[in-house]
């Protein structure tokens, strides 16, 4: 509740003249994220271009941070080269049914409240009650801004996911390869649990890209020797990802694609993936010198030890957390500090909650 009081605060201190009106569709967005405006993604990405083109954002900000799990994404992101397509499908992305979102409405409305007792925001206190208890009634339906707001702003943004807010820096630059070349290639590299594979399937759900796993190319048993183990980077088949990926990529070929199973420990059949406009490499040791040559640009996700701790934990147990924490951690730093990996890799995020 202290950060909630610290935010709407901050808000107004940002936003003077707002009415109340704006400052409950902060908060109800805030709660809501943007499922009321779950539309046709068609419709969505027409209100974009026609809104971009007639409201001028007088924001200074790209990114503007909500009071929950969403944030605005003001429109003068698309003059920077976002593409209105890919701020269009990370919209529609983000519009999901929010659970128990009026539960977290109404404990934000009621630290408004608190403030408004304490003088600290220039609303009447009963009007402001009975405003919220016809509200409510209505089922906390979507407000608008108030003219005031509009005229004093110009307001011109879509409600997002912060999570996908965060890459903002790598899909513009996405956006703008892809203005530029036929085709594009990048890799995503960072330790276990920094997000890789989950940033891959969100780059696969915008662009439709192809994604290639470098967990799909583990040691194969005999591989395993003591002296391979103690390379940096010498803990994935990086020769055999080069001469069945990399290179018939490279050259516009189908790739005859084998995943290694871990469970059976062998080498499945192969499934063959065609060229695509981009194709995204994730995984640990996917810079490799000897692979890195083959990409565009390449982005690293640098996560927090304990925050990585957590979620290894979470994710895998503690008899297998041990092992990630014991062999496998030990490895992935070895390569990155030898090759000097987070350095030459061209955007670089900080993974810390």
């Amino acid at each position: 509740m202290n950060k909630t009081r610290d935010n709407i605060l901050s808000h107004f201190a940002k936003y003077p003249q707002m009415e109340l009106t704006d400052l409950l569709k902060y908060l109800h967005q805030s709660a809501f994220g943007c499922e009321h405006l779950f539309a046709d993604e068609a419709v969505v990405l027409e209100r974009i271009e026609k809104e971009a083109k007639t409201v001028q954002c007088k924001s200074d900000v790209l990114v503007e941070e909500l009071d929950g799990a969403f944030c605005r994404v003001h429109l003068s992101v698309l003059q920077k080269g976002m593409q209105a397509s890919t701020l269009a499908r990370l919209f529609f992305l983000s519009a999901q049914v929010q659970q128990n979102a009026a539960e977290r409405l109404a404990e934000k409305l009621s630290v408004l409240m608190q403030l408004i007792r304490e003088g600290l925001l220039p609303f009447d206190e009963q009007q402001t009650q009975a405003q919220l208890a016809e509200w409510k009634n209505n089922g906390f339906s979507a407000c608008r801004h108030s003219q005031v707001f509009r005229d004093a702003y110009a307001p011109a943004y879509r409600v997002i996911k912060k999570e996908f807010a965060q890459f903002l820096p790598l899909f513009i630059k996405t956006d703008k390869l892809l203005q530029e070349r036929d085709s594009l290639t990048f890799a995503v590299e960072g330790g276990s649990a920094s997000g890789k594979s989950t940033l891959a399937g969100l780059l696969s759900d915008v662009y439709g890209c192809t994604v290639f796993h470098m967990d799909d190319f583990f040691l194969q048993p005999q591989q395993r020797t003591s002296e391979r183990l103690a390379q940096a980077g010498g803990n994935v088949d990086r020769e055999r990802f080069l001469e069945e990926v990399l290179l018939p990529h490279s050259k516009g070929k189908n790739v005859c694609y084998r995943r290694f199973d871990c469970g059976s420990q062998t080498i499945q059949p192969a499934e063959e993936m065609a060229p695509n406009r981009l194709t995204v490499t994730e995984g640990a040791y996917s810079m490799h010198p000897t692979l890195a040559a083959y990409y565009d640009f390449a982005v690293f996700l640098d996560i927090d030890p304990a925050l990585q701790r957590k979620r290894i934990l979470q994710r895998n147990g503690a008899e297998w957390g041990q092992r990630f924490f014991d062999e496998w951690i030990p490895m992935e730093m070895l390569y990155f500090e030898k090759m000097n990996v987070k350095d030459r890799c061209d955007l670089c995020f900080a993974i810390n909650e």
